[in-house]
């Protein structure tokens, strides 16, 4: 009988349990602060420490020990040489888990989970400055924005209905020229065919005459 055995099946099977947790310490690992459900976090938090603690003992065994648990040589590096040496005074608790507000749609407990000194991607100053210059704007010429909006709407709808008219009246030339040729064409037909008729008359009239010369002959 198995004893004190702390795993979450999550409903899905051993392998794709193992790549999902794989993939959650990659990813806590690359963004140090990550948001899941609360029981992913609670079983990525034995993960990410495991890991941790390989890391700060640094011998070339505990990394391929790691690489064979997370293949993500990425990872692994940055694990060694970034996350170790900044835990290297402390023992163990490496993460922390914030509960936040529960996933809409099934409800389920959500939680952020992150490294105790994670160094989070800021936004960079141009990225902020233009940021500030945008709220600035709003909050000063709100109704300035909302005039050159209703300006570009009208320009909008005045382009749009040019290109109507332009695309109508391209239309209506290229039905007159379809009109033109349709009446060339039924021109020629007609006059084929009285060419025709005529070729016919002029045949059945020879063909009369042609028995007339005989008899004629006989008689003779």
């Amino acid at each position: 009988m198995r004893h004190n055995t702390r795993t979450q099946s999550f409903n899905r099977p051993h392998n794709q349990r193992v790549w999902l947790l794989r993939n959650l310490v990659v990813s806590l690992v690359e963004h140090e602060r990550i948001s899941t459900t609360l029981a992913k976090a609670k079983e990525l938090r034995r993960w990410a420490e495991k890991a941790v603690t390989l890391g700060k003992r640094g011998s070339l065994a505990d990394r391929r020990l790691l690489l064979s648990r997370l293949p993500n040589k990425e990872a692994v590096s940055k694990v060694f040489d970034d996350l170790a040496p900044r835990f290297k005074d402390r023992a163990g608790g490496y993460t922390r888990i914030y509960r936040i507000n529960r996933r809409p749609g099934d409800n389920a407990e959500m939680a952020l989970i992150e490294f105790l000194d994670a160094q989070l991607n800021r936004p960079g100053k141009e990225t902020t400055q233009k940021a500030d210059k945008a709220k600035r704007a709003l909050a000063a010429g709100g109704k300035d924005a909302k005039a050159a909006k209703k300006e570009s709407k009208k320009a909008d709808a005045k382009a749009k209905q040019a290109k109507q008219e332009h695309d109508h009246d391209h239309d209506h030339d290229h039905k007159h020229d379809d009109k033109h040729e349709h009446e060339e064409a039924k021109s020629k037909n007609e006059s084929k065919s009285k060419l025709e008729a005529k070729a016919s008359e002029s045949k059945s009239s020879k063909a009369k005459s042609a028995p007339t010369k005989d008899k004629a002959k006989k008689k003779k």
